[in-house]
């Protein structure tokens, strides 16, 4: 349990069964009456960010979440399989936790899985992947209206927007943080 002198940034806490990380907690002492902490803070499944105002008289609980080193196998439905690197154990992991970062998830990717005890919570991607193009149109030279910029299909089934001047079948990295081309590979 974590009092109002213990909240600060990067400290994991539960509230109402949620697991959230502080973003930013600010420590107010008022003239009048007893002091409080303004803070943001961030829930660790889907990254929702709430303001949340902490009274001296209040206790929070902190969590200590875990990172697992795991590589993704294969998906069955709504069902992610990885591998821990460290015990070689098979863990199942719903879909959810990676709904939105599943177009940069191949298989034999190493990610980090957060855990608080057996629980999972997020699943963190590595900053920069490198996926191949499957398909693209062809870049016309003098083709500009666009920016400069064609829309790519990856081998995982997602989109991003590349130059003109890559071309199908084109080992590219990507942000997985931007979902944007970084350069070709």
């Amino acid at each position: 349990m974590a009092s109002l002198n213990d909240l600060r940034n990067g400290l994991v806490i539960r509230l109402n069964e949620a697991v959230y990380t502080i973003v930013d907690c600010q420590h107010v002492k008022p003239g009048k009456g007893s002091a409080f902490a303004r803070t943001k803070i961030k829930r660790v499944t889907d990254g929702a960010v709430l303001d949340r105002t902490f009274r001296s008289n209040e206790t929070v609980e902190t969590v200590r979440l875990m990172d697992h080193r795991m590589q993704y196998m294969y998906r069955d439905s709504d069902i992610l399989w990885f591998m821990d690197n460290e015990t070689f154990e098979q863990h199942s992991l719903p879909l959810n936790l990676l709904e939105e970062n599943l177009k940069f998830l191949k298989e034999g990717e190493t990610v980090t899985v957060k855990m608080d005890g057996q629980l999972p919570l997020a699943v963190e991607l590595p900053n920069f992947v490198e996926l191949k193009i499957v398909e693209t149109d062809p870049g016309l030279r003098g083709d500009t209206v666009s920016g400069g910029s064609k829309r790519a299909t990856l081998e995982t089934g997602g989109v991003v927007n590349v130059p003109l001047f890559v071309q199908n079948e084109t080992l590219i990295k990507v942000d997985t943080r931007t979902g944007k081309y970084v350069e070709r590979i």
